[in-house]
């Protein structure tokens, strides 16, 4: 059987699925267990308005609890035990090994060196050209350019990107153009550039800030167009220059909506895997967190360790997400 007929066939079942749930969990709900005739009639079809809506909800909970709850759960156990899936408990010593190893410090370092860059880097780039596109006549076809890699999958970015970045032989013509550029202008040799410490995380930083770039674009966008008319009028009439008025009028009324484009870039950061498994494989002292994660659950078969770092993850990812939601909530009272 196909893919493709694979697809149709799951999205068909699991369409029915859900209308046979719908349709059945009504029908016992309106006809057996409280009908809507007889001397409690009023009282029935109450109970029945009341619980129907955790009918919907039900799907809902219980998807959570399978795959958000117990993956938590389950976790947070074999993080405490041994490392053969938890045969015997062991307490902190995952975590203590975890934070020996120098490539989990490695990881560590990187990923607050990706939280310091990029989401400042792409919440700064998508609210410089949100202000630039907005009055232009042809700015809705350069915001749609600059979005375009939002629909790229991070894994396909990441092979745009190596070849962008691919070293070849100095008697070969350059394909990549970072090289081609290099060796044009310097008349040197090429060089690997993702296997230069230092410079080839700021590499891999580059493809998450040209993806989440068009993000904070879009949204930011939306909040600049929200901005009343009047309070920029006024400003011109008071003799504002076109950065007072952007720095001094735009940017405090959209301060909200840069925060949470800023968490949310903030998360997608700390769970970053696909562009340093698809582009080092986290050699060359790239390895993030999640790569990390990667290598110890599923190369190593450390399940206490790789489990411990997956705790990590969740620890830095919950407070920004949490603040992030009560942030949104806040705003739209």
């Amino acid at each position: 059987m196909s893919p493709a007929v694979q697809g149709l066939l799951t999205i068909a079942v699991a369409v029915t699925v859900c209308v046979g749930y719908f349709y059945s969990s009504n029908l016992l709900l309106d006809r057996v267990l409280f009908p809507a005739k007889g001397p409690n009639a009023g009282r029935n079809i109450n109970v029945a308005n009341a619980i129907r809506p955790w009918l919907f909800l039900f799907p809902a909970f219980a998807a959570l609890a399978l795959y958000l709850a117990y993956p938590v759960f389950e976790s947070l156990r074999l993080s405490l035990f041994d490392r053969s899936q938890g045969n015997a408990f062991v307490g902190l010593d995952n975590y203590q090994r975890m934070i020996a190893e120098p490539k989990f410090r490695e990881a560590l370092g990187n990923n607050f060196l990706w939280l310091l860059i990029v989401p400042a880097a792409s919440t700064a780039f998508g609210l410089l050209i949100a202000q630039l596109t907005d009055r232009l006549s042809w700015g809705s076809i350069a915001k749609s350019l600059i979005f375009m890699p939002m629909a790229i999958s991070f894994v396909g970015a990441s092979v745009i990107w190596k070849l962008v970045y691919e070293a070849r032989p100095a008697t070969v013509e350059q394909t990549g153009v970072l090289n081609a550029l290099y060796v044009f202008f310097t008349d040197n040799n090429p060089l690997a550039w993702l296997t230069i410490p230092g410079w080839n995380s700021f590499l891999l930083m580059v493809v998450l800030i040209w993806i989440q770039t068009g993000f904070a674009m879009v949204i930011l966008s939306a909040a600049l167009r929200g901005i009343p008319e009047e309070t920029v009028e006024a400003a011109i009439v008071d003799g504002a220059n076109p950065f007072q008025i952007f720095f001094k009028i735009k940017v405090p009324q959209i301060t909200s909506t840069i925060v949470v484009v800023w968490t949310t870039i903030t998360i997608t950061v700390l769970k970053v895997f696909d562009i340093v498994f698809a582009m080092t494989n986290g050699q060359w002292n790239t390895q993030v967190l999640a790569n990390y994660m990667f290598d110890k659950l599923f190369r190593a078969n450390d399940w206490g360790v790789g489990s411990a770092a997956a705790m990590v993850i969740m620890l830095l990812v919950t407070p920004i997400l949490v603040w992030n939601v009560i942030s949104v909530k806040r705003d739209y009272r």
